[in-house]
């Protein structure tokens, strides 16, 4: 008897789940139920687009492992489906000899990762590969680089379907209750029944879990990033990803140049509390979302870890929520225009001014005008 699968998310991680389980056995029947009117509309296409090779993370540890073995994998998936990509490679750069300690860690780590290629720069071997980066040293990282990842969802929607998998868009879960036998989940498009049910639901996982009777022990908290874009003609500045050593003061990698598979050179980002779960824009909001971080305990432990970071990004959301006057801590108060695509805003004027146009996601292609910070 076919053993009966659903689905809950239709990302690249819920598509990965479908494939991987059609791959080892093919008899299963698998459905997967997507609430938008295609995949990979949220988390999976609204990031950096960067291919990650485990640098940073602890030797031996699951998330090292995944991470090396999984550069290698999406690229080999790339190349099989025509998927646009390329191995630019990254540079980690040290802009004083107070951050050596720390690229010397990350210098090891990425040896006992396992990355292939890995070097040690200094100041005149950065500036052969990157002329425009200063610094007293570096770690090239070739095996890192870009890619469509909205290209890769559509590619593993046709994987899952010429397997015989069922995705379902349009449907999104309303209401899960345990059988003797298993599972129904009901949609706005009807319900489904099954053996077993794997929550992929990204950024509304914790809700789907309590859906399903599971207590909400852990909650999302939505942090959005910003980022300028640079001017056309400032892009030739930019050859690889170009990375700061993290400050280990906060829980992210810093600002970076990031280029982008379909053109143009990121720099950011920032990180603030986004005020919708899929807000991608200041007007964004929704007052149960915002409710939800609020009343949620680990924020204000993240709060008190990270003083620095959130006191002032923190309030500057809330700020624009509430529509405040505007104040120089936080800037001006109204909301950022309607959303618009990669669509550059009057710089400074000055030369060089590199800064045309800001972003903001929760991961991903937002934008709206701002002026040049010059």
């Amino acid at each position: 008897m076919s053993r009966r699968t659903l689905i809950i998310g239709g990302g690249i991680v819920g598509l990965a789940v479908a494939r991987e389980l059609l791959r080892r056995d093919p008899a299963r029947s698998v459905v997967l139920l997507e609430k938008e009117d295609e995949v990979g509309r949220h988390q999976s296409t609204h990031n950096s687009g960067v291919l990650h090779a485990g640098l940073y993370y602890q030797p031996g540890s699951l998330k090292a492992r995944l991470a090396v073995s999984g550069v290698r994998l999406m690229t080999a998936f790339c190349r099989e489906h025509g998927i646009a990509h390329e191995i630019c490679g990254k540079v980690v750069v040290a802009t004083s000899a107070a951050e050596l300690p720390a690229l010397d860690r990350l210098w090891d780590r990425g040896q006992r990762n396992g990355l292939r290629g890995l070097r040690r720069l200094n100041p005149d071997e950065l500036r052969e590969i990157e002329p425009h980066a200063a610094g007293v040293a570096a770690v090239h990282v070739p095996e890192e680089g870009i890619v469509d990842y909205a290209g890769v969802c559509a590619a593993q929607r046709r994987e899952v379907e010429s397997a015989g998998g069922d995705v379902r868009t349009g449907a999104k879960a309303s209401s899960i209750r345990e059988t003797a036998g298993g599972w129904v989940v009901g949609t706005e498009a009807g319900e489904w029944e099954a053996d077993f049910l794997i929550n992929c639901a990204g950024l509304f996982s914790d809700r789907v879990a309590e859906l399903a009777g599971i207590p909400r022990t852990v909650r999302i908290v939505p942090f959005r990033g910003e980022y300028f874009l640079l001017r056309p003609e400032a892009q030739r500045l930019v050859r690889h990803l170009i990375y700061p050593v993290p400050d280990a003061r906060f829980p992210f990698l810093g600002v970076h140049f990031t280029r982008m598979i379909g053109g143009g050179v990121e720099a950011g980002p920032n990180a603030v509390l986004a005020l919708a779960r899929e807000g991608y824009t200041w007007g964004d909001v929704s007052i149960r979302d915002l409710a939800d971080a609020l009343t949620f305990p680990g924020l204000w432990r993240f709060m008190a870890r990270y003083p620095a970071l959130c006191s002032h990004e923190i309030v500057r959301s809330l700020s624009r929520a509430l529509g405040s006057p505007s104040n120089p801590f936080i800037g001006s108060s109204r909301r950022s225009p309607p959303p618009i695509s990669r669509r550059a805003a009057p710089g400074c004027g000055r030369r060089p001014c590199t800064s045309t146009a800001r972003s903001s996601r929760t991961s991903g292609w937002s934008s709206g005008p701002v002026r040049c910070t010059c």
